[in-house]
């Protein structure tokens, strides 16, 4: 129903490049808490960074199906930082920019972001909000050909190394967005370690008297809020989808350790309470990958998928982080030490339940639906 030869080909040639290029070597990365930028250019070359945008700025505007299959095939790496970092740069940090900026901000930072030239960060959080988008503190003043900006961010993915960055700050018509460079004079950034996600970049970002051309102001002045809610329904899928693509990863790590090793004279596949543990998470994934594979396919339809986004962020992310428990634990001893894979992926998986919206934000967000009835309407309806 939702994959056609097409899609199948892109899996395989995806999965096949991602062993090739970067699998072999994240360890690595991990150890320098830093993607290189040559594996963003080869990705770029392939068009993965541009999935969904438009051809002529150098994408290759493919149904959302295609970059379904690119998130779970960068989640099967079992590298969570580099999945994380990948997704913000293409589904969140270039999304303002390709949705309501100009033309030029489209050619400066859009194009090159797409060919992997410079990498993107959004910028949103700070230090006394982060699920609460509209406590923001940093400001915009307009001073007549330019912004000033002051104030500060915390916990932004690519944040440390982003050639440019999406921020949002309050201005006198209410919260804007701009993007900067990440060279701007009045931008000081410290990076911040992180209990996982190690090969990602995080960092907080100190903005004083940072000058931002009028024309680096995406869309319109006082119309960030909406800007952000509606880019929430990618953002919380993305994060859904990997989290699942990890959790099936997670379990087939255990699943393989199961079937390998021997305890009481027999594997531990055959005793009941393991088989029945496996059995158990198997169901949840298999459930939850259905329901984001319905989400993605009406929202390709142009359906307002706040609600679902939100049941799909929730239910996949403390999904992830189950099984990397359950998962954990078949290991034993083994599954704590360093050297094995589903340690580390236990690690990366935790944060998924915070980023994007905690779990309790996202049943707010499904309550006010369900409960209050409330109804959403897209910044860009009539943008």
């Amino acid at each position: 129903m939702y994959f056609n030869d097409e899609h199948k080909l892109f899996r395989e040639s995806v999965r096949d490049f991602l062993a090739q290029r970067a699998t072999p070597f994240a360890n690595e990365w991990e150890t320098q808490r830093r993607i290189p930028k040559s594996i963003w250019e080869e990705m770029g070359d392939q068009g993965y960074l541009g999935l969904l945008h438009e051809e002529k700025h150098g994408g290759l505007e493919a149904d959302i199906f295609f970059s379904l299959i690119f998130l779970e095939e960068l989640a099967n790496t079992g590298f969570g930082g580099f999945a994380g970092a990948v997704s913000v740069h293409s589904y969140m940090a270039t999304a303002h920019l390709a949705k309501a900026g100009s033309e030029t901000l489209k050619r400066k930072y859009l194009e090159p972001a797409i060919e992997g030239r410079k990498v993107g960060a959004l910028a949103i959080s700070e230090p006394g909000a982060g699920s609460d988008v509209s406590s923001l503190r940093t400001r915009a003043e307009d001073m007549g050909d330019h912004y000033l900006l002051n104030g500060s961010k915390i916990f932004i993915t690519n944040g440390f190394y982003a050639d440019f960055i999406t921020v949002a700050a309050q201005t006198e018509k209410g919260m804007s967005l701009f993007v900067i460079e990440g060279d701007n004079p009045g931008l000081s950034r410290n990076k911040l370690e992180k209990m996982g996600w190690h090969c990602s970049d995080t960092a907080e970002l100190f903005f004083e008297n940072a000058v931002v051309p009028k024309e680096n102001l995406i869309g319109e002045e006082g119309k960030g809020f909406y800007y952000i809610m509606d880019s929430f329904q990618i953002e919380r899928l993305c994060i859904a989808i990997i989290s699942q693509a990890s959790a099936e990863r997670m379990f087939d790590l255990a699943l393989k350790y199961a079937r390998e090793r021997d305890a009481f004279g027999k594997k531990l596949e055959k005793m009941k309470n393991i088989r029945y543990q496996l059995a158990d998470v198997h169901a949840d994934i298999a459930c939850v990958k259905q329901y984001l594979r319905h989400v993605a396919w009406n929202l390709e339809r142009g359906e307002n998928m706040s609600r679902e986004c939100a049941i799909a962020k929730l239910k996949a992310t403390e999904l992830s982080k189950e099984v990397a428990d359950k998962c954990l634990q078949i290991f034993g001893g083994y599954g704590y030490m360093a050297d094995f894979e589903i340690e580390r992926m236990f690690r990366d998986a935790r944060v998924n339940t915070i980023i994007g919206g905690t779990s309790d934000i996202m049943k707010e967000i499904i309550g006010k639906s369900v409960i209050d009835e409330r109804t959403y309407k897209s910044a860009y309806q009539n943008h």
